[in-house]
């Protein structure tokens, strides 16, 4: 597959981005447990929105221009235990960089409000564009 122009990090609302973003953010739990930074690409979010932030009222997803991040990236599977390819089906983005990122690796900053469910939401953000491979 392609390599992505957009790599996408979504952030529970309890921890909102500053504006203006500052060096680095905030890491969760779950990145500093595993000692790398989960993304998506923007065919992944998706599903990851779904499956991880499904009882979310709000979130903030991050575009990251993958070209600057690229390389810190390693292609693994969602818990990276094992390699793949760029962009391969179920081999997700994630950042080995020291758990650092802010306002050089992040374009963009939206916030998301849940309808009844995240397929609202989702369709909306594909009308307008947002999701870019």
């Amino acid at each position: 597959m392609s390599t992505p122009t957009y790599i996408y990090k979504i952030v529970h609302s309890s921890t909102p981005p500053p504006d203006p973003l500052p060096e680095a953010l905030p890491v969760s739990d779950l990145d500093k447990a595993d000692g790398f930074l989960h993304l998506s690409t923007a065919l992944q979010l998706p599903g990851t929105l779904k499956r991880f932030f499904a009882e979310d009222e709000r979130v903030f997803i991050l575009r990251i221009v993958y070209k600057n991040v690229e390389s810190n990236v390693k292609w693994e599977n969602s818990r990276g235990t094992a390699p793949g390819g760029v962009g391969e089906q179920d081999m997700f983005p994630h950042i080995y960089n020291g758990l650092r990122l802010g306002k050089d690796e992040i374009e963009s900053v939206v916030e998301w409000e849940r309808q009844t469910g995240w397929d609202e939401t989702i369709n909306k953000a594909t009308a307008e564009g947002w999701f870019i491979y």
